[in-house]
């Protein structure tokens, strides 16, 4: 999918962001209080307030229906933004993604130099996040706008293989903690290398730390481990009660607990098509077993950041969408 995005002229993207000041401020106070309500924002405004949660992963969640983006740094919502996605024809695929590319001067090698300001990719066909003008209802062709402001705040805080999940409804993340990662315990004496991994997290620059992604499919009963988009390992992989589906859910490693509890999850419940999502049921990773391949390789990489995402679908790479829901993308040529 291509696309051809619209831009203000610098006279109105100026206009624009002095009009945000005092609309962000405002929403700034609602979410201070806990009281902050999004469907408040009208278009071109947003919420920032990183200061909320100064460190950890980041996720983005895109809601197509409401036109809004939160973004949340460890189960923490630091953003909400209004949007404008992909119009009909042109409608923004529904999916996992994560962030493939960034280029905050990006011009299209498609459509005659047209300027994509702080552009962060989700796929290589055409889909990605970027500033572009917001009239309030789904107006691009394909993509994610964002308000210009935002859109140069949010590529401060990102990095290559951020999680991004598109879909009709979500759930607010929520902490979960569980030591179980496809039948592999993490407890105990196995957590002392991941608090220093958490530490250091924390402490440096995230861009610096790998991304290890984890995709498990109940279809074909099989697991894959990809390291920035590179598949390192596969193998089957058990699964109880097989007949019963998964909820669609993403889990962000964000650190460790206890001994008893295990790493901590920021889970995501999401559903492609309806309006309401199941919320994110930490349960279903213990329906998961894997063989030594897959354990192995997760162990040696495992960290916060880290997603684990299981899913009824299809994980090959011809076959991962399904109705135009993508699990995750990572290969192709660059189409725009």
């Amino acid at each position: 999918m291509t696309f051809k995005p619209l831009f203000p002229t610098r006279r109105e993207a100026l206009a624009g962001i002095a009009g945000l000041a005092g609309g962000t401020l405002l929403a700034r106070r609602g979410l201070a209080a806990g009281q902050a309500d999004e469907r408040a924002l009208k278009p071109g405004q947003f919420i920032w307030q990183p200061e909320l949660q100064k460190r950890g992963a980041v996720s983005i969640i895109v809601s197509i229906g409401a036109q809004m983006m939160h973004v949340h740094r460890r189960g923490v919502r630091i953003a909400a933004s209004t949007v404008s996605t992909g119009k009909s024809g042109h409608d923004t695929p529904t999916g996992v993604f994560t962030i493939l590319q960034k280029d905050k001067d990006h011009v299209s090698n498609i459509y005659e130099g047209a300027e994509m300001p702080f552009m962060q990719r989700l796929t290589w066909s055409g889909i990605a996040l970027h500033a572009g003008n917001l009239p309030g209802y789904p107006a691009s062709h394909g993509c994610v706008r964002m308000p210009l402001k935002f859109a140069s705040l949010l590529y401060t805080i990102t990095r290559l293989g951020t999680p991004v999940v598109v879909a009709a409804a979500f759930t607010t993340p929520k902490q979960v903690f569980n030591p179980n990662v496809v039948g592999q315990l993490y407890s105990g004496k196995a957590l002392a290398p991941l608090r220093r991994a958490e530490r250091a997290y924390l402490s440096d620059n995230p861009e610096e730390h790998p991304v290890t992604s984890v995709l498990v499919s109940r279809q074909e009963s099989r697991a894959i481990v990809l390291q920035n988009g590179e598949i390192v390992a596969e193998g089957a992989v058990e699964i109880a009660r097989p007949d019963e589906a998964f909820p669609s859910n993403v889990f962000v490693l964000s650190g460790v607990g206890t001994d008893e509890q295990g790493l901590s999850w920021e889970a995501i419940g999401y559903e492609p098509g309806a309006d309401v999502s199941p919320a994110a049921d930490a349960e279903t990773m213990n329906r998961i077993t894997a063989g030594k391949a897959v354990t192995d390789a997760i162990a040696a990489r495992i960290a916060p950041g880290m997603l684990f995402i299981v899913t009824d679908e299809a994980l090959s790479a011809d076959s991962r969408s399904g109705d135009d829901f993508v699990v995750m993308t990572a290969e192709g040529e660059e189409q725009q």
